[in-house]
């Protein structure tokens, strides 16, 4: 059977053999809005668990809207476009609107990226800044969380009068879902606040999993800081696999998020009756698999339905590499995954920038074997970062006949960690 992968911005097409096929676990079909730009004018004037925005905004002196970096493919422009609009109506004058990429403590989002993500009208007019996590100097402390997690907030955000997150609601490989509180923490705190809520302490809990918000310590731990940081109003959305629009919800930032998250559960949840011996995953194409850092995602999306002992196949361009240079030492410094937990649970000063999603690769590989296909990062690169590379995902799956037999079983997630995959 032929399968396309989602890949870089093409896609990748792959042949896998029918009869060892389980499933291909992808989206449910589900209406894309016939009328997006309708649809989210109404939750403006009717959102969930709050006023409308225009009330909301009124008699406000000035307004900080947060929104996704370049890796999440968010509709901005058409999310912003109103909320500009109703902001300026309100009373709040242009040059009093600061749009703020919450980069968490990825690079930041310049030049020809900002018209990718926002189009050049927003561009041109209004101000546009970044978040820069490892600047201490441009947070503010607020306390602590009752977990003991120092609160640093950009400043920009915490002496904002208006406070406006938007977002994509989607599942995340520690948070449950994407979207909501998230664009305050991670997504605009500082880096002391980001190590401890990444910390092994949350990470290792058990329900600190793709889908789950129930007892999930991370998802539990940014929704307080969200609060004690403050928000006035989300807006997010939830998209299709072609990246449509399925739903908006927008308001309270619990209240509005949660809606979100059980509207996107069912389509984005798909099972298999069993463990199986490889799963062919991706990191669901551009722009989330630019980097080996991000395409981990990809990799954990598959942790729930391999076998013990399977291998764990992830497609991926990696066209701009590894990842950010405190996180590439990790794979210098430790011979292992192994090693590299053992470091972080026995040494709580131990500490480097990103290795969060290294314990998360860590938790894949005690499962499964890694093998990774990329035109990105030359095989001898590749296999310095703990797996092992092929040329091809039918080169991949032919060494795992020669691991499994000819009848070992395949699973297929082409949207990688878009999907909570399952056994049931």
């Amino acid at each position: 059977m032929r399968v396309r992968l989602d890949y870089g911005k093409s896609g990748l097409d792959v042949d896998l053999p029918d009869r060892n096929v389980v499933r291909t676990l992808d989206y449910r079909p589900a209406q894309p809005l016939a009328d997006p730009q309708s649809a989210l004018s109404q939750v403006l004037d009717r959102p969930t668990g709050a006023p409308s925005l225009a009330d909301v905004a009124d008699g406000r002196q000035d307004a900080c809207i947060l929104i996704c970096d370049i890796t999440r493919p968010v509709p901005n422009q058409m999310i912003l476009t109103p909320v500009l609009e109703t902001l300026e109506r309100a009373g709040i004058a242009r040059d009093k609107i600061l749009i703020l990429v919450a980069t968490g403590l990825h690079r930041p989002n310049l030049g020809d990226e900002l018209v990718e993500m926002v189009g050049r009208p927003i561009v041109d007019r209004y101000r546009i800044e970044n978040h820069y996590g490892e600047r201490q100097d441009e947070h503010t402390w607020l306390g602590e969380s009752p977990r003991g997690v120092p609160i640093w907030i950009d400043s920009r955000y915490a002496r904002a009068d208006l406070k406006i997150a938007t977002g994509l609601i989607e599942p995340h490989l520690m948070a449950g879902f994407s979207g909501g509180r998230k664009l305050i923490c991670p997504g605009i705190a500082g880096i002391d606040t980001i190590r401890a809520w990444h910390s092994p302490a949350f990470l290792e809990h058990p329900r600190a999993d793709s889908g789950i918000l129930d007892g999930n310590p991370v998802h539990e731990e940014n929704t307080w800081i969200g609060r004690r940081a403050g928000c006035d109003f989300i807006v997010n959305v939830v998209i299709d696999s072609q990246r449509r629009p399925l739903k908006f919800v927008a308001g309270d930032m619990e209240q509005a998020f949660l809606e979100g998250c059980q509207f996107v559960r069912p389509l984005v949840t798909a099972q298999v009756p069993e463990p199986v011996d490889i799963v062919v995953t991706t990191s669901a194409g551009y722009p989330l698999d630019t980097t080996f850092y991000q395409s981990i995602k990809g990799m954990t999306a598959a942790l729930p339905i391999v076998k013990q002992g399977g291998t764990v196949i992830l497609a991926a361009s990696m066209s701009e590499g590894i990842g950010s240079q405190p996180f590439q030492t990790l794979f210098q410094q430790h011979e292992s995954p192994a090693a590299f937990i053992e470091r972080i649970l026995g040494d709580p000063q131990y500490f480097v920038m990103d290795q969060w999603q290294l314990e998360k690769m860590a938790a894949v590989s005690r499962r499964a074997k890694i093998k990774v296909v990329s035109d990105g990062l030359p095989s001898e690169t590749l296999n310095r970062l703990f797996v092992q590379a092929c040329p091809s995902v039918e080169a991949a799956v032919a060494e795992c006949f020669q691991d499994y037999g000819p009848d070992a079983t395949i699973a297929v997630i082409p949207k990688g960690p878009y999907v909570v995959a399952e056994v049931g």
